[in-house]
């Protein structure tokens, strides 16, 4: 079945007209074409008959939305393409030559594709961290070439934060934009300290007798002294907590600062010391 142009038949060039404009339409092509003008012109007979059926269909408001359906399908969207899709001279040129290109594989070929992003990572202290700071980043481009990426490192990063150069990636297609560079922040402990999240880990040696008879102790973290009481009788890997003295969360407080108490002794004693120590030894025994 042949589907007929009724807005062609009556001389309009798209559906978008009003119904007054259906009419005038109409009038116009119904006279032109008319029997009584045309006597014995069987095409134009026939092309009043096609006139006259246009006109019945696109000037019933029901019957019209059904026809445009079909006419946008089989019509509409030719004519958009037709409009939008003038071809270049060089592309006519290679219709000729290679017996016609896809106009999707073209349209996909020009699209713009983001370049892909590329990773990396640096390490940092967890004081270099707390503080925030600026590092320079050295990388090897494709070409071969060393780059350097001055990096603000902003205070209280996270482990494993990623911190974003915008177009410093692969390089896009046809116009699309460039890649990221994504540059993943290790935070690294030291021989002192640990990072567990927000809670921040140390050791701290006590003596013999700090342990037995307790003891104030002093410990720098982050150029700030925070003062320590070891209580009496003190054991090794006792563990002492100093809230809000750890790293930071992001929401402007900071975690725990645990500290884990470790008995050392000396390497050598005197004589007087080893005399002193049985006599502890001789105590003991007599209180158990």
């Amino acid at each position: 079945m042949i589907f007929k142009d009724y807005y062609k038949i009556l001389g309009l060039e798209t559906n978008k007209v009003s119904n007054d404009e259906i009419k005038e339409a109409y009038r116009e092509r119904a006279k032109k074409f008319h029997p009584d003008i045309n006597v014995g012109n069987a095409e134009a007979e026939a092309i009043f008959k096609d006139v006259n059926e246009a006109y019945r269909t696109l000037s019933n408001p029901s019957l019209r939305r059904k026809y445009d359906f079909k006419w946008n399908k089989y019509f509409g969207n030719r004519k958009k393409s037709e409009t939008k899709e003038k071809k270049s001279f060089k592309e006519m040129l290679l219709d000729i030559l290679f017996g016609g290109i896809s106009k999707t594989k073209s349209a996909k070929r020009s699209v713009p594709e983001y370049g892909e992003d590329i990773d990396t990572e640096i390490d940092i202290s967890i004081k270099e961290a707390f503080f925030g700071v600026h590092k320079e980043l050295k990388l090897r481009a494709v070409n071969g070439k060393e780059k350097t990426f001055s990096l603000k490192i902003p205070a209280g990063i996270q482990n494993h934060d990623k911190l974003r150069i915008v177009g410093q990636g692969k390089k896009g297609k046809n116009g699309g934009k460039n890649g990221d560079l994504l540059v993943i922040i290790n935070i690294k402990d030291d021989s002192k300290f640990q990072l567990v999240g927000t809670d921040i880990y140390t050791e701290l040696p006590i003596t013999t007798w700090e342990a037995a008879l307790g003891a104030k102790k002093t410990i720098n973290l982050f150029d700030e002294d925070i003062n320590i009481i070891i209580p009496k009788c003190c054991s090794s890997g006792q563990h002492i907590k100093i809230e809000q003295k750890g790293y930071k969360n992001g929401k402007g407080k900071r975690g725990n600062l645990h500290i884990v108490t470790k008995i050392v002794f000396k390497k050598n004693i005197s004589k007087e010391e080893e005399n002193l120590y049985e006599k502890i030894k001789e105590l003991d025994k007599k209180q158990t």
